[in-house]
């Protein structure tokens, strides 16, 4: 602090702040004990203050930390300037963020890429609609319990028999789901505890820890019952606050074996706390407290659902308590997805699996579209969001489903003139391809030993193959060897590898589901992450860049690189 020279230096915009400076100068001599490491703080927080005054208000932008600590670097000689090389990634990831806060369960997630493929142009495609609507240069989309989608154009060059080119991917991750019944606690005073929780249910295998002390919110689908129709209809619901919370238990009132090893009874320690049980607040008042008491209804369904909760729904969606009929709810983590690493190298965000290859292929479609590609294109290029694949895909909604089948051989039949012809029907499937995207796992630079030593895919380093001799994943030689073909006409980094240790288990994921279903050949591909199932995840900006571009590749190029590559 005695070197005045180095803090009167600084760019100061104004006295006033080279007076607030000096103020602190002489409070950090009284608190810090005179040391080269005190001075090494003061001059670091000087330095940080300094740099908050030249950033001013763009402080706050996105980009901004970035360019206030090169404001920083900028004054001191000993540190390396910061540069990011990675600014021309980050527009596309930014709408890979904003695609994944907009889509907090399969509902949103569909309703999402609707919104944006009817934007390009696509035209919802109904079962009770025309099918010989569907023609050459065409832009297609169809949806499955509004959680499943599937969008296709039909290339100007199509001729029967050729190809369908599907890029596939799951709109589900690990999440609680509200249970049937949300009403857990019976008494109005809430018991010993105090206070309101609902009743969950483990969807799928989540990191059930990291969803410890987390602001949740809720969202899914609403049943209403309309009067004025006599229809129910449904309404989607994003409850962006953080109205529930599953809090930890105080190390205090933990034992030493339990704070070694935390382990969660997903029945008695996942139930969140909504409110607290104050009888006014579970009844409401006036007419509101008899629409939800339980004495004035005599729907069994109602009458086990937390009144709270629906009180909350109603509200938030405009309509009576009584018009709620059902509801399909999931919890999520209302933190936004954002930027990380020094340099914005990194993507943290909920639900990375699958939401990131959900966003790619969508945005790899709308490309080909905009790009021209439609009317150069001699095949049906496609892309399948499925549900359910984080509970095994065997669902009329997954991708063990016939809806890909099915769909395969609807457009073949009516783009051949209504014709049923086993033999094209045949040559259409041999001549298709599915790239099956799920996220792949990044090497942890914690845990490096879990990962086998020669096939350790790395962050922002390229796209992944995932292979399993036991047919974990569908990829095999003549697969493998068309997607790093493809990457090479994208001009992409190698394609990585992944194989899991003989001492580990391998998960799998939908493309062993779905060739099996179709005939189909198909590959197991993805973008490397960390902290798969956490309900925060964590990827590279750069792999999103990648990603799009072999997707691009595959509808570009596919057929020009299977016609190089014998059967």
């Amino acid at each position: 602090p005695r070197q005045t020279n180095f803090w009167q230096a600084l760019p100061w915009h104004s006295a006033d702040e080279m007076h607030r400076a000096s103020s602190f100068v002489h409070l950090s001599s009284r608190l810090l004990t005179p040391s080269p490491d005190a001075m090494r703080i003061t001059k670091s927080c000087l330095l940080a203050l300094a740099g908050l005054a030249n950033s001013s208000s763009a402080w706050v932008s996105s980009s901004a930390p970035l360019m206030s600590r090169r404001c920083i670097t900028s004054l001191s000689a000993t540190m390396p300037p910061l540069s990011s090389p990675y600014e021309k990634e980050l527009p596309l990831a930014r709408d890979a963020m904003q695609f994944i806060n907009d889509s907090p369960d399969p509902f949103h997630a569909v309703q999402s890429s609707c919104d944006a493929l009817q934007k390009a142009g696509f035209v919802e495609w109904k079962d009770s609609d025309d099918a010989t609507q569907i023609v050459p240069g065409g832009k297609y989309f169809f949806t499955r319990n509004r959680s499943t989608l599937l969008a296709f154009t039909v290339g100007s060059n199509y001729k029967p028999g050729n190809g369908f080119k599907i890029i596939g991917s799951h709109t589900d991750s690990p999440n609680l789901k509200v249970k049937p019944y949300s009403k857990r606690t019976k008494s109005k005073d809430g018991g010993s505890s105090g206070v309101v929780q609902l009743g969950v249910e483990c969807y799928g295998g989540g990191l059930w820890h990291t969803w410890f002390d987390r602001d949740l919110g809720i969202s899914g689908r609403v049943f209403i019952n309309d009067e004025e129709t006599g229809k129910i209809r449904q309404e989607l619901i994003k409850i962006d606050q953080a109205v529930l919370r599953i809090p930890n238990l105080a190390i205090h009132l933990q034992t030493a074996k339990e704070r070694e090893a935390f382990q969660v009874n997903k029945e008695d320690h996942l139930s969140p706390i909504l409110a607290s049980a104050v009888k006014e607040t579970l009844t409401g008042s006036g007419s509101e407290k008899k629409e939800n008491d339980d004495s004035n209804n005599d729907d069994e369904w109602m009458k086990n659902q937390e009144p709270l909760l629906v009180l909350m729904l109603a509200s938030e969606l405009n309509v009576k308590s009584e018009d709620i009929v059902d509801f399909e709810l999931n919890l999520f983590d209302v933190q936004p997805a954002s930027l990380g690493g020094v340099r914005s190298e990194f993507v943290h965000s909920a639900r990375l699996d699958n939401l990131a290859s959900c966003f790619l292929s969508l945005r790899g479609l709308i490309d080909h579209v905009e790009d021209n590609g439609v009317e150069n294109d001699d095949d049906i290029s496609m892309i399948a969001m499925f549900d359910h694949e984080e509970v095994g895909s065997t669902s009329a909604t997954g991708a063990g489903s016939p809806v890909v089948g099915e769909a395969v051989k609807r457009i073949s039949h009516v783009l051949g003139a209504g014709v049923e012809n086993p033999i094209l029907h045949d040559r259409t499937v041999q001549n298709s391809f599915v790239l099956s995207v799920d996220q792949a796992h990044a090497v942890h630079p914690n845990y490096a030993s879990k990962h086998e030593k020669n096939h350790g895919p790395k962050l922002n380093s390229g796209m992944v193959i995932k292979r399993n001799s036991n047919q974990r994943y569908a990829t095999n030689g003549i697969t493998g060897l068309i997607v790093r073909e493809l990457a090479k006409k994208a001009e992409l980094p190698p394609v990585q590898e992944f194989v899991v240790r003989n001492d580990c288990g391998c998960g799998s994921t939908i493309g062993p589901v779905i060739a099996a279903a179709t005939g189909i050949k198909a590959i197991d591909i993805g973008c490397p992450q960390l902290s798969m199932h956490s309900i925060r995840e964590t990827m590279g900006v750069k792999d999103l860049t990648h990603g799009l571009a072999l997707f691009r590749s595959f509808f570009s190029h596919y057929s020009d690189v299977k016609n190089r590559v014998e059967d």
